[in-house]
């Protein structure tokens, strides 16, 4: 099948990867030209443009957040330059706002819209064990499965409207943020009595939370070592804070995830901006007295 991708981070290159791997044809584009060159030694044709990589039916897309969408492709007329008709997947974490402006503008364009945000960091991209979070009409999903086939272990159709896509997945962060928050939390806590933190989160992670979101973050708490970076702390505040907004617009409270957000910003604050998002765990051993690697 021929397709276009656009936007080629370390999730969205390793996606490409495995579209090449199952025999598809991709059209790539990226503002920055290494990435592109090192798909294109795999076989991906290079696109000059947003416009041109979607010169096919479909088109991938995976910007980093609303305002790279509008930048990249709205506010260049994209939509009105586009071949038609194109089915466009949208990729990229948004807040639920603009996921619900995306779709009325492509509406109006007379251009199919899917959102498809992914639950995976880039390893999970390379191995085609994403899973993705899909909104969309059940036509749109069944044209795409086997593509989402090749850059997936499953496709969970959540229902007919691409925003509740960016609410399931912008929900779920904010779950995995608030496990981060509760193994720092209770470990500090554990550290502050004398208890070595490893043997805490041996027990808790074996007994109660023998899953991978805990095992994964949860070997970054161990050493209080926050790489390698899979999603960059800023990203995940901005995820959190578009979670408080979806929560306000429908009137929802989160307080829960307000506790997140205050520790994402402490650790902003204290020069963790580069790191991945797990340090935010460092807010809580700040807030304990707790030095760096206790």
């Amino acid at each position: 099948m021929n397709i276009g991708f656009i936007g080629i981070g370390a999730m969205g290159a390793g996606i490409v990867r495995n579209f090449l791997k199952a025999g598809h044809q991709v059209a790539i584009w990226d503002r920055f030209q290494e990435p592109m060159n090192e798909l294109a030694e795999l076989g991906a044709h290079v696109a000059a443009s947003p416009v041109e990589a979607a010169q096919d039916a479909i088109v991938f897309s995976m910007l980093a957040h609303d305002d790279a969408i509008q930048d990249t492709l709205i506010d260049r007329g994209w939509l009105g330059g586009v071949n038609k008709p194109l089915l466009h997947v949208n990729m990229a974490t948004i807040s639920v706002r603009y996921a619900r402006k995306l779709t009325e503008l492509h509406a109006a364009a007379g251009i199919e819209y899917v959102g498809s945000p992914v639950f995976g960091r880039p390893d999970a991209a390379a191995a085609r064990t994403l899973n993705l979070i899909v909104g969309g009409t059940k036509s749109a999903v069944e044209r795409l499965t086997p593509l989402f086939d090749a850059i997936s272990s499953k496709a969970w159709h959540v229902g007919e409207e691409p925003f509740q896509a960016n609410l399931v997945k912008l929900a779920g962060n904010m779950m995995i943020a608030s496990a981060i928050e509760a193994m720092a939390e209770a470990t500090a806590l554990g550290t502050a009595h004398g208890v070595d933190r490893n043997v805490m989160l041996d027990v808790y992670l074996e007994a109660l939370f023998p899953c991978a979101v805990y095992r994964g973050y949860g070997s970054f708490i161990r050493k209080r070592e926050y790489e390698p970076v899979g999603f960059k702390l800023p990203l995940g505040s901005k995820d959190i804070r578009l979670a408080l907004e979806a929560g306000e617009s429908a009137r929802v409270p989160l307080p829960l995830a307000g506790v997140v957000r205050d520790s994402l910003l402490q650790a902003l604050a204290n020069g963790y901006e580069q790191s991945d998002w797990s340090s935010l765990a460092e807010a809580s051993y700040m807030r304990a007295g707790l030095r760096p690697n206790k």
